[in-house]
């Protein structure tokens, strides 16, 4: 909003890209972690019965997603590849419904994909690099 030619921060100005940033910090650093401990993750990927070749495209995804939606650049695509990607981690490793604590994380994946499919729907709001003028 500009009044008298200087930039008024609202709560309606800042909700979009501080959404995006909040929603993204955990892929980023999850991203940041699982490269830092490469072994270790592969080894917990094998026991849970997925290949270990996902690991760099899994890492590149969050990474990569996580700061293309911080910055709203394509925000749309990294949005619904993160959400297909909750989705799709909530089966694979949160599927025990009888367990309290894997139905959490199930649901906390699903609500987070939820969030992701808003911002595919709506795009990135302000201050995105989505909306630089081509």
């Amino acid at each position: 909003m500009l009044k008298n030619n200087r930039i008024f921060l609202t709560i309606e100005n800042l909700s979009a890209p501080l959404g995006r940033l909040l929603i993204s910090l955990m892929f980023l650093m999850s991203g940041l972690n699982k490269a830092g401990n490469y072994s270790n993750t592969s080894g917990w990927m094998e026991s849970m019965g997925v290949s270990s070749s996902f690991l760099p495209l899994v890492i590149l995804l969050e990474i990569v997603g996580a700061l293309a939606i911080i910055l709203g650049w394509q925000t749309k695509i990294a949005a619904f590849l993160l959400a297909g990607f909750c989705l799709v981690s909530a089966l694979i490793f949160h599927s025990d419904l009888s367990n309290q604590v894997d139905m959490i994380m199930f649901m906390k994946n699903i609500a987070i994909a939820g969030g992701f499919l808003f911002l595919v729907a709506g795009g990135a709001g302000n201050y995105a690099l989505d909306n630089r003028k081509r």
